[in-house]
């Protein structure tokens, strides 16, 4: 299984005065980021990839934190790269090695992302949306990305 977040909440981009990289997570985010890790906590994670931005790296990490594991930084995952982070996903599907990877992108990457996938035959269920902390599941069959399953929130995942 391959998931892709979208990063949780991280308050209004244009109200802040840094570099949008550097960004936290606002108070909700930080919330939605805790539901994250409980939702998937469970679950047999190996790996977790990041954008360099700062609200996807504080999106996942109390779930690497929980796991045992460090926040990778991916740079096929921060904004704009669609195309480079569509590669990334088809490769961590070809990986023989087992367990769940955890993928933290953005609203204008994940969408394309999954674009890209249907293009290639892959079905979607569950609806479609790309809202803050929301999650794709990726289920893998033999190497391959066989479908696609939308939750608009971590509570709303099915296992």
């Amino acid at each position: 299984m391959i998931y892709l977040v979208r990063h949780a909440s991280a308050g209004d981009r244009y109200r802040w005065d840094g570099d949008d990289v550097d960004r936290p997570l606002d108070d909700r985010g930080q919330q939605q980021a805790a539901d994250l890790a409980e939702a998937l906590g469970g679950q047999p994670i190996t790996q977790v990839l990041s954008s360099r931005a700062v609200r996807c790296q504080q999106t996942v990490s109390q779930l690497a934190n929980q796991l045992g594991l460090t926040v990778g930084v991916e740079p096929d995952l921060f904004e704009g790269a669609h195309a480079a982070a569509t590669t990334l996903v088809k490769n961590l599907a070809r990986n023989p090695e087992p367990g769940h990877v955890v993928l933290c992108s953005h609203g204008d990457v994940i969408p394309e992302i999954l674009r890209d996938l249907t293009m290639d035959g892959v079905k979607l269920t569950g609806g479609r949306g790309c809202a803050k902390a929301s999650l794709w599941a990726l289920e893998l069959d033999q190497n391959q990305i066989a479908g696609a399953h939308y939750s608009p929130t971590a509570a709303d995942l099915i296992f």
